[in-house]
């Protein structure tokens, strides 16, 4: 007998994965908590739709054109099949949802990175830096072949020299560590599973404070970072447009994390990831293992059923 509590399982895991990853990753150092939360928004996003795609084959399997290329038994499938006929078309429908949403996300992220990177590949650049004679603060890394770091004149004028290093050494943080990609990885999983939408959040905060804390080490004054960073998002704030980069998230709490002293390592949030991401993942391997037992035997069935017509 194949029991449903199992085959659901796995959502359980990942939802409860999801409400607890945001938690522990806020207690972590930002370089640990970011890489943290990346592998559990995958961990969790892929639970969640591998899930989906099971529930709703349990269903797609008892289409005689599908059972026929098994082949299996559709009656004994439908006997011991868990999961109810309506159950599984929504998530069949919840599958072809999520495809399609991840498709245009992609898209969109993808578009926008290329179009960033064309708008700015033809400003003059001395090694990395590229100015723009623009008096609306702003400063942002585009990446690239190779990656470089846009800020504007204005942004430059409005600080001084010492906040304008730190203010760059977070942008070159930005770019020597790949920090989009961690954002379009959160991002996607967000996507593909809304529940770990405050996930994303957490994860862009530990990525721009990974930046900060990395150009308070290069600096070797966090407080250096905090007024400069400050001091850029208010102006950025009365611009003409948004700055990225080293002026996005929740600027306050980032300033007041760099005033405060370095988060230390808690290895019981750490804990709390590796077991839950554990449990994603051995849950799912349970339910795929249920399924894979639930067709086997009507397949069985099929094939003890054309013995026995052949005789």
């Amino acid at each position: 007998m194949f029991w449903p509590v199992p085959m659901y399982l796995p959502l359980l895991v990942s939802a409860a994965l999801a409400l607890v990853a945001p938690w522990a990753g806020r207690r972590m150092p930002p370089r640990t908590g970011t890489w943290a939360m990346a592998c559990a928004a995958v961990v969790g996003a892929g639970t969640w739709v591998t899930e989906l795609a099971i529930l709703a084959f349990t269903a797609i399997g008892q289409v005689p054109l599908v059972a026929a290329q098994g082949p299996w038994s559709v009656s004994v499938l439908a006997a011991e099949d868990p999961v109810s006929r309506e159950v599984a078309a929504v998530c069949a429908g919840v599958v072809l949802v999520l495809v399609v949403s991840v498709t245009v996300a992609s898209w969109r992220r993808g578009r926008a990175l290329v179009d960033a990177w064309r708008e700015c590949r033809d400003i003059p650049v001395g090694g990395d830096l590229a100015v723009v004679d623009d008096p609306v603060p702003a400063a942002f890394a585009v990446l690239g072949v190779p990656g470089r770091v846009v800020v504007s004149s204005g942004m430059l004028r409005l600080l001084e020299a010492p906040e304008r290093v730190a203010l760059l050494a977070h942008e070159r943080a930005q770019l020597r560590h790949r920090h989009h990609v961690f954002s379009l990885v959160l991002y996607l999983a967000a996507v593909v599973n809304p529940s770990l939408r405050p996930l994303e959040r957490a994860g862009a905060f530990a990525v721009e404070r990974w930046a900060d804390e990395e150009a308070g080490a290069e600096v070797a004054d966090r407080p250096l970072v905090a007024r400069a960073i400050a001091r850029a998002a208010l102006a950025a704030s009365r611009g003409r447009r948004a700055a990225l980069g080293a002026t996005g998230g929740p600027v306050p709490q980032r300033v007041e994390a760099l005033l405060a002293p370095p988060v230390p390592r808690h290895n019981g949030a750490t804990t709390a990831f590796a077991m839950l991401m554990a449990a994603c993942c051995a849950s799912l391997a349970l339910t795929a293992h249920d399924t894979e037992r639930l067709f086997e035997a009507a397949m069985h069935a099929h094939a003890a059923g054309a013995r026995l017509s052949s005789r």
